[in-house]
């Protein structure tokens, strides 16, 4: 599904992409983890193609998105959903028009599709009978299920979650969680997930990278990442701060 290649990205003579390889499968939940600042959210934007690298290729189902005109890269935008950080919501658009807004601007399904899809997703969601609110009347953890609902009404076949529990609560986090794993489940998607939220993280994982320093240091399963012998990853799981890790 995803395939990057020796990916490299500076700014302003910063390295913050140092040569990432890393291959995602189809329909496959893949976590990218790491510590504040070393460059998950600027993989992310590559991913999506709102950031070209300085050296690299992201093939997307075969595609290098890095060498298409924007024409192309629209096409293959339109199979996307993403769940930014900050939810990215209109304040000025209800729910339910939060919602129904890439169904407007991408498609040409008519207001009774366009209805039932979205009065699908709330529930999907959880919020059924919630489509009249506003953003501003909402709780953190209410705003992460209405970006969802609208990352996933397009129906597509990558979805992308940049930090999908940062700001909320143990409890409402796992809810967030468990909502990905359940329309995982439903629509079959492919699934990247920046996260530093370990060990819950890998309860709706298939695979953890583990990003350091601009290079994927570690790839596994769960289990093989909790058991990795490597001491940044190990690190970073438990929090310690035995060794000299430079950072």
């Amino acid at each position: 599904m995803i395939e990057i290649v020796d990916l490299h990205k500076s700014f302003n003579g910063q390295k913050v992409l140092n040569g990432v390889n890393l291959k995602i499968s189809e329909k496959e939940i893949v976590t990218i983890m790491g510590i504040s600042g070393c460059g998950k959210s600027v993989l992310i934007k590559h991913i999506i193609g709102l950031l070209m690298p300085d050296k690299g290729s992201i093939l997307i189902e075969g595609v290098d998105i890095t060498k298409i005109d924007i024409k192309e890269l629209d096409k293959i935008r339109e199979r996307l959903g993403v769940l930014f950080q900050g939810g990215a919501l209109f304040d000025s658009l209800t729910v339910y028009g939060n919602i129904a807004f890439p169904l407007r601007e991408k498609t040409k399904l008519s207001k009774s599709e366009i209805r039932d899809r979205v009065l699908d997703a709330l529930e999907v969601v959880g919020l059924k009978g919630m489509g009249k609110k506003y953003p501003g009347e909402l709780s953190g953890g209410m705003k992460k299920r209405v970006a969802l609902a609208r990352a996933l009404i397009t129906e597509p076949s990558l979805v992308l979650f940049d930090e999908p529990t940062t700001g909320l609560d143990p409890v409402i986090a796992s809810s967030i969680h468990a909502l990905i794993k359940a329309t995982h489940e439903k629509y079959g998607y492919t699934g990247v997930i920046i996260s530093h939220e370990v060990p819950k993280i890998f309860e709706i994982t298939d695979k953890v990278a583990m990003l350091h320093n601009g290079t994927i240091v570690d790839v596994g399963t769960p289990e093989e990442i909790q058991n990795s012998t490597n001491p940044i990853v190990k690190q970073f799981i438990t929090g310690s701060h035995e060794g000299p890790i430079e950072y």
